[in-house]
């Protein structure tokens, strides 16, 4: 026994110092690879006006020579944390060049909109800075809220430094802007950060929730307060929906409402280190990386690529793995993302920046098996410290943790630099290469390897309102406005056997679930199949009636046969309706 313990703390260590060479050497590459994409002066970023992020200098197969929202803002949320913290005191001229970018790009009239019709909801535009009208998934109603929190940020570091009236006069109206789209257009329709799926998408609800969060608190320090109750009624909205995406019997966050798809996806990962607060701890209404539906969530997201992908062959089942966006994913071939992978591995370190603080883990029912594969005979219950469980766990956390980085480190080219994939088969580069978010992204994960942790932006002690409220108000959003109408969670359960093509929908009496009409009907998930599921904000105190559909490759078969499938839904809380096809 104790040859083996010494044999496995050699690995570790050898290990550990893999990971530490490799993020020496990469770290100033990243660095580099990012600012190169950054005009004016970015050597890889011709023309490109100031502040304006690139994708990647690839223009074909794929051309990505455009800026997009969140990549932009994502972008410069890392920038922006290695400034305030004095980790780079050079950055400024770079985050003023991107306030000033955003803001001319805000009042661009696009396909979407103008800036007060819903046009902040546009992804991407031109790198001169006009806007892009060919055919395109939107609207992608995350880069408002993503680039409200990278402002806030810079915003609450001046007014430390500078006043508050430089503040409202120079940052507030921006921000501001977005921040009113998100209270008004929450709840509609969206495209996924993948620019695939058009319904809501759990990552965007979760970037909405901060942005109204730390919104409603930068608007109080500026005395804006007429904004601040409306940010924070929606933010509970929000809250309360961000819920209805828990898959219980599947144990993980279902990235979309639609899609057709698993909804195991990067989308849950990122949402949890790009939401991580650790004043939170390990609250798990918020998502937070060491909550239990975040670790469990991670482990069936990790798990879901390790018989799929060719490079992950001959592993243990408990090994660090490469991943990628969702396993149903063909972009491209469906190959692992570095900022995927790398996103594992910071949801681990965030995790144990909090267990350290804590001087505590918790084990529960829900993250019980996200810990049984580093200690099977672990059981529920709390650990301190102290204990040999913690010092078991956190150490075997940690070497997966850097095991996932490992994992980029074997499939990083000599000369450092990351494309947007790395090929399933043999780990080569794939599709765009230089790939700003993909340096973006390593650098965040390193920053948290070494126990930078974020300032708190409020997700501590909140409460998930008892019931939901599914329209947006306020104004600047092109919709959602009006009346806030109480609504109820409510789980749609259907066991039906159907054949491959074929999916099985959901159709109501009201808007919630589409008015009855077949071709708006709500697609459900057959991530347990034979049952198929969805959950759903209708109506409180209300008569519904429903029912199932069957279309083979979108196209209508079969209405679920009479009667319709009816209730009464409740005043507050949830429910689930378990039914089987007619």
């Amino acid at each position: 026994m104790r040859l083996l313990l010494l044999s496995a703390f050699c690995v570790s260590v050898l290990a550990q110092t893999s990971v530490d060479s490799y993020i020496a050497s990469e770290s100033p590459i990243a660095k580099a690879g990012l600012l190169a994409n950054i005009g004016p002066s970015g050597s890889k970023s011709e023309g490109a006006k100031a502040g304006v992020v690139i994708a990647s200098p690839s223009e074909t197969n794929p051309d990505y020579l455009f800026t997009w929202t969140r990549d932009s803002s994502l972008v410069f949320k890392v920038i922006i944390d290695q400034f305030v913290s004095g980790q780079d005191t050079t950055l400024l001229g770079q985050i003023q060049n991107f306030v000033t970018a955003q803001q001319i790009i805000q009042q661009v009239s696009n396909p979407s909109g103008t800036v007060s019709t819903g046009g902040l909801g546009e992804p991407h535009y031109n790198i001169d800075e006009t806007a892009f009208t060919a055919a395109w998934g939107r609207p992608q109603r995350d880069g408002p809220a993503l680039r409200a929190t990278a402002m806030i940020e810079y915003a609450n570091w001046l007014l430390k430094n500078t006043s508050v009236a430089n503040v409202v006069n120079t940052l507030w109206p921006t921000i501001k802007l977005d921040l009113d789209y998100v209270a008004a257009d929450w709840n509609q329709t969206t495209f996924d950060l993948w620019e695939e799926v058009s319904s809501s998408s759990f990552f965007t609800t979760a970037m909405q929730h901060r942005a109204l969060r730390e919104g409603a608190t930068l608007a109080t320090a500026l005395g804006q307060t007429a904004a601040v109750s409306n940010y924070n009624a929606q933010a509970a909205n929000l809250l309360c929906f961000l819920q209805s995406y828990w898959n219980p019997t599947g144990g993980y966050m279902t990235a979309n409402t639609g899609g057709g798809r698993s909804g195991k996806d990067a989308n849950t990962a990122l949402a949890s280190i790009h939401t991580f607060d650790p004043a939170a701890g390990c609250d798990a209404t918020t998502f937070q990386p060491c909550s239990d539906r975040a670790l469990s969530s991670l482990k069936v997201y990790v798990d879901a690529f390790r018989s799929i992908y060719t490079v992950n062959s001959g592993i243990a089942s408990n090994a660090a793995a490469a991943t990628g966006r969702y396993p149903e994913d063909s972009y491209m071939g469906g190959n692992p993302w570095y900022l995927a992978t790398a996103a594992v591995a910071e949801q681990l370190y965030d995790a144990l920046i909090v267990w350290d603080a804590h001087g505590s883990l918790n084990v529960t029912t829900t993250s019980l098996a996200f810990f049984q594969q580093f200690l099977p005979s672990v059981t529920v219950g709390t650990y301190a410290s102290s204990s040999a469980t913690f010092t078991t766990l956190t150490a075997a956390v940690k070497a997966f943790a850097d095991g996932t980085i490992g994992v980029i480190a074997k499939f990083t080219p000599a000369g450092g630099g990351l494309a947007e994939q790395y090929s399933r088969s043999n780990g080569a580069p794939v599709s765009a290469a230089d790939l700003t978010w993909s340096y973006a992204a390593m650098l965040s994960a390193f920053a948290a390897r070494a126990g930078t942790a974020p300032a708190s932006w409020g997700a501590a002690g909140l409460v998930v309102p008892s019931v939901c409220q599914t329209s947006g108000s306020g104004s600047g959003g092109g919709g959602g406005g009006g009346s806030p109408t109480a609504t109820v969670a409510v789980t749609f359960n259907v066991l039906a056997t159907t054949v491959p093509g074929e999916n099985i929908y959901i159709a109501g009496n009201v808007d919630a679930l589409e008015e009855w009409s077949p071709d708006n009907a709500l697609l459900l998930s057959s991530a347990n199949f034979p049952t198929w599921s969805i959950t759903v904000a209708v109506p409180a105190s209300s008569d519904i009636q429903y029912k199932y559909i069957r279309k083979m490759n979108g196209v209508l078969t079969a209405w679920e046969s009479d009667p319709n499938n009816e209730f009464q839904s409740p005043s507050g809380g949830s429910l689930t309706r378990s039914d089987s096809w007619r």
